[in-house]
């Protein structure tokens, strides 16, 4: 009694056991019906409201709680496809169908889906299907009419790559790309297109979206950067070429192309930086090596001429017209006609300087520098006509302060009183007095500012007095005294010079 007892408590036991898990275990499955309603109806709110990614996240829940619901998977491609995620969206998609073959509304959105990827074979299957059960299915019916026509232009678009009919090919390619936009391989063809048209800015823009339209799209990074290259893009090439390098560290061609594109950079940057700190020999030395880099592409070429037009105008003019022309020959710009002007002026060709900044000034003429450099240029001809301090030195208009100290110490000694005699003695105490003039100019920063804008600031026609209202005077730079003063003075009228 006692034994049979105790095995009766414990099948009882057990019995109370299994009831009670049963009953647990209807009551979590009516928790997660309910669940799982109140998920779709949370997301069909949410997306009546535009609240996408909300949406997407209750649905998500809704497939996670009851994955064999077709609606869940049809709500969640509806919200996909509304993002402009048409792979996860074509997916859900394929669920809904598998699982409700006779969903004809599921079937007629997938082959929507399908002509905007360019599948055209898939979408016409689904629209078939779909026309069978329901032959007034007004989109259904507007789909199938665009099947065979795109079909034809397709084949008429590669027939026109091939035959180089290309600009034919980009006409017809606006059309399809309209109606499949996901398809990358028409972009593709476009890009190859505007590429034989010259239309680089465009091939980029196509080559942009297939980056986004295929997953890992290492080529078409490579390609990317490589179009950018080409218009001398030399820093947003590099950034591409680095994406391509994240998805794929060891691919080898853009590894190569990583290589070259990145030298090109440094040394452009490198030069911007010198002309920035004015170091133009550096940023001479700079640009050269991307001329010995890159000897095809003319937009990189450019980058080099652009910027030995720009730094050897201080430093060897006559090497600037020629790097200025040449950049000028690739693209014209208004403010490469300028930079060639003010080499021609540090040449002293101030006719030449005034056709550039006109030739600026045609293209852009509200271009502010040109209008100066144009009065600046004239004023420097008028000017050449008299005094020029330049020659009377003997030194460069591009020459530093310490060459000009070193020609006019040469100078003052060469030509210098003491000397001469007689009426060679007047020349020289007039060229003294001249060469000081000189030196006091070129080595005022303010005063040879003026005059390299075509101002004489000692002249009195030009000037009411130079600095602080006074003219040149050379009393300032020469003492007179009556009789004879030791230390290397010359007489002249009486009066001896003395130059301190």
């Amino acid at each position: 009694m006692t034994i049979f007892g105790s095995h009766y408590r414990t099948a009882y036991s057990l019995w109370i056991f299994f009831v009670s898990l049963d009953v647990n275990i209807w009551e979590v499955e009516c928790t997660s019906v309910a669940e799982v309603d109140r998920h779709l109806e949370m997301g069909v709110q949410m997306l009546a409201k535009g609240q996408l990614h909300d949406a997407l996240s209750h649905f998500h829940a809704a497939i996670d709680g009851d994955p064999s619901n077709y609606l869940s998977y049809y709500r969640r491609a509806t919200v996909y496809l509304a993002l402009g995620r048409s792979r996860p969206g074509l997916q859900d998609l394929d669920e809904v169908v598998t699982l409700k073959p006779d969903f004809t509304a599921a079937r007629a959105q997938r082959s929507g889906v399908l002509l905007k990827l360019g599948r055209l074979e898939e979408a016409h299957i689904d629209l078939e299907n779909v026309l069978r059960r329901d032959p007034t299915h007004e989109e259904a019916n507007r789909l199938y009419t665009m099947i065979e026509p795109l079909k034809r232009e397709i084949l008429e678009a590669y027939s026109s790559i091939r035959t180089s009919r290309h600009q034919h090919a980009i006409s017809l390619l606006k059309n399809i790309i309209e109606h499949c936009p996901w398809d990358a391989s028409l972009r593709e063809l476009r890009v190859e297109a505007y590429q034989a048209v010259g239309d680089v800015m465009n091939a980029i823009a196509d080559m942009r979206v297939t980056t986004k339209l295929i997953q890992d799209n290492t080529q078409g990074f490579l390609r990317l950067s490589k179009l950018y290259y080409q218009i001398g893009d030399v820093e947003q090439g590099l950034s591409e070429i680095r994406e391509c390098l994240k998805l794929d560290p060891d691919h080898k061609e853009c590894f190569q192309f990583y290589k070259k594109i990145k030298k090109i950079n440094r040394l452009n940057s490198d030069a911007q930086e010198y002309i920035n700190n004015k170091q133009y020999e550096e940023c001479v030395t700079s640009a050269r090596k991307i001329t010995k880099e890159e000897k095809e592409v003319e937009d990189v070429q450019f980058l080099a001429f652009d910027k030995l037009c720009q730094c050897q105008v201080h430093t060897e003019p006559n090497e600037a017209v020629k790097f200025c022309q040449k950049a000028l020959n690739i693209k014209e710009e208004a403010r490469l006609y300028c930079e060639m002007a003010e080499a021609h002026i540090a040449d002293e060709m101030f006719d030449e300087a005034v056709n550039d900044f006109q030739k600026a000034l045609n293209i852009d003429e509200n271009l502010q520098r040109a209008k100066e450099g144009l009065e600046k240029a004239q004023k420097l001809k008028k000017q050449a006509s008299k005094r020029d301090y330049y020659k009377i030195l003997g030194v460069k208009r591009t020459a530093n302060k310490r060459e000009i100290t070193k020609a006019y110490r040469a100078l003052a000694q060469k030509w210098h009183p003491d000397h001469f005699d007689g009426e060679e003695k007047k020349k020289a105490e007039k060229m003294f007095i001249d060469i000081a003039a000189a030196k006091e100019v070129l080595t005022d920063e303010e005063m040879r500012s003026k005059f390299d804008n075509g101002e004489d600031p000692l002249d009195p026609e030009q000037q009411q007095g130079g600095p602080g209202g006074h003219g040149f005077n050379p009393f300032q730079h020469f003492q007179f005294h009556q009789g004879g003063f030791p230390g290397g003075g010359f007489h002249g009228g009486g009066f001896k010079f003395h130059f301190n």
